[in-house]
């Protein structure tokens, strides 16, 4: 009897032991999707103003849904995101703003292949979004009210 209890621990460790390494081969195996950028412009990011310098941006989760950018002056946000595929033939690294008159609010960063990943617009960009909507229904111009501002990173 205590042979079979032991052999049964030995075989649940084994299992054990098996998941685990195989667990963490995987997630090694998944890109930070490291880039790096000199923004020049202030700009937000899920509600908080950041100020213009050299930022780098990285995964905070293996499935990269949430991601963290930060500078070396210890400037630092968190969002999530969600994967977005490249429309274009662009494939080029680069980070993307909205930019309401000189307002910048971080939109996608592209890390240059063909997938990206979309930020959800914060309060205060819906709120724009809403508030220039409205405007724009009551003059000719039907535009979206924002530019589309790209900035070039370094992986």
């Amino acid at each position: 009897m205590s042979n079979r209890i032991v052999k049964n621990l030995t075989m649940l460790t084994l299992v054990v032991g098996l998941a685990l390494t195989a667990a963490v081969v995987s997630a090694n195996g998944q890109t930070s999707q490291l880039v790096r950028a000199d923004i020049p412009f202030d700009f937000i990011i899920a509600g908080k103003t950041l100020p213009s310098g050299k930022y780098t941006v990285r995964a905070t989760t293996s499935d990269g849904q949430s991601f963290s950018i930060s500078s070396r002056n210890g400037m630092a946000a968190i969002s999530l995101s969600r994967a977005v595929a490249e429309k274009s033939e662009k494939r080029n690294a680069r980070m993307v703003f909205h930019r309401y008159g000189q307002q910048y609010f971080l939109a996608e960063v592209w890390s240059g292949d063909s997938y990206g990943r979309q930020l959800r617009p914060c309060k205060k960009e819906r709120n724009l979004r809403r508030e220039l909507a409205s405007n724009g229904s009551k003059s000719d111009s039907a535009g979206p009210g924002y530019e589309i501002v790209e900035v070039a990173v370094v992986r």
